[in-house]
């Protein structure tokens, strides 16, 4: 982690994207322990009812939608006194007008990019759930965040978790990342049986409660394919030492293996109020009121090697993160594109890899990009994409 001013006992937080699971789940941390953590600011694309019960629950006076009519209906409902910013500048009004410790990025897709680095600009420490902003531009945004002596805090589960490993360890001690994951509900599924999978039975995680975008990923393992992207940024260490095991309990969030061999993991029950409230109370922790782990009732843990040919997703975001340049964010770009498309049952389940695959195939990658160039290539992906459904 880069060397940054210390953030205050008691946080003032700003939340992206509040009506979204993460979001929900941070302010259950948030009624917890209110004396640690202010919310100061809201944010949603479509979700005026729900924002509206948020801030006059938590009493913010700033809020914002990327969607101008959402926005038109909000300041209707809300209190005189409240101001409702809109569209994606509205997310960089928001940002600046709140005066946050902490702004917490739970954006899905490439809409969290501009108020993180905003946010980073104006020395806001950041607490990231959103991966495509790591996917997309993590060397631009670690540069920036170091630059300006910001904290980037991870909140995704299996970040957080080797967060809380490496303890400040540098980059130099850790000859393994690796990245937990569930397996995703075709886990056992042969894969001759794959094209038959229907989007009701990819939208049945067998562990965790997401949108649907990032629960298809998670049956796919773009999810995990994403997260090793974001790790490497994250935490400063080559794609060839970032690896994925599959284990279906979700117990072990991730683990980290040092030089000397010695591996460290972090264990909870899958709830995201965990990583968020680390990432609130960080350096520090606090007590609450979450399920704690019971080694005599769990049973086992159990562990194995990801079905990389039939799940080729791993692989895909493996060779976007070696080469670097534009291909992880044309990577991200075509897996939207295809995951929207099967979600309206207009292509098949392997289509999404096939499509993703086409699209990195076709693209000619950018070496060392500016944002304006990653935002192109990110366009270039979705028109390829759409094509290719």
């Amino acid at each position: 982690m880069n060397q940054a001013a210390p953030l205050p006992p008691r946080r003032r937080v700003l939340v992206l994207g509040s009506t979204g699971s993460i979001g929900t789940s941070a302010l259950k941390v948030w009624r917890e322990m209110p004396e640690r953590m202010e919310i100061v600011g809201l944010a949603a694309n479509q979700s005026v009812e729900t924002l509206v019960r948020q801030a006059i629950e938590t009493g913010v006076r700033h809020a914002a939608f990327t969607d101008a009519q959402a926005a038109a209906k909000a300041r209707a409902l809300l209190p005189p006194d409240v101001t409702v910013h809109e569209g994606a500048q509205g997310l960089v009004d928001l940002v600046r007008a709140t005066g946050a410790d902490l702004v917490l990025i739970a954006i899905v897709g490439v809409g969290g990019l501009a108020p993180a680095l905003a946010a980073i600009e104006d020395g806001r420490h950041l607490a990231v759930a959103s991966k495509e902003i790591l996917v997309m531009a993590g060397e631009a945004v670690m540069e920036a965040a170091r630059r300006r002596g910001v904290h980037v805090l991870p909140v995704d589960s299996e970040h957080n978790a080797i967060f809380q490993c490496l303890e400040g360890r540098g980059a130099g001690e850790v000859r393994r990342l690796l990245l937990t994951a569930s397996g995703g509900p075709f886990r056992t599924l042969p894969a001759s049986e794959l094209e038959r999978v229907t989007v009701a039975q990819a939208l049945k995680h067998p562990t965790w409660s997401m949108g649907r975008k990032i629960t298809i990923d998670s049956a796919t393992l773009f999810n995990k394919g994403l997260e090793m992207i974001e790790a490497r940024w994250l935490f400063d260490v080559p794609m060839s030492r970032v690896e994925v095991v599959v284990h279906p309990q979700s117990i072990v969030h991730s683990m980290v293996e040092f030089v000397d061999n010695s591996v460290i993991a972090q264990l909870s029950h899958s709830d995201m109020c965990f990583p968020i409230q680390y990432a609130v109370t960080w350096p520090g922790r606090a007590p609450n009121n979450l399920r704690p782990l019971d080694f005599a009732t769990l049973g086992s843990l159990t562990f194995e090697v990801p079905r990389v040919d039939d799940f080729p997703a791993l692989a895909l975001a493996h060779h976007a993160g070696e080469t670097g340049g534009t291909l992880p964010a044309v990577m991200n770009a075509a897996n939207e594109v295809a995951v929207e498309a099967f979600l309206q049952e207009r292509i098949s389940f392997p289509a999404i890899w096939r499509i993703v695959a086409a699209v990195m195939d076709a693209h000619q990658t950018q070496k060392n990009p500016s944002l304006d160039a990653l935002i192109e290539a990110d366009g270039w992906a979705r028109l390829a994409a759409a094509e290719r459904v």
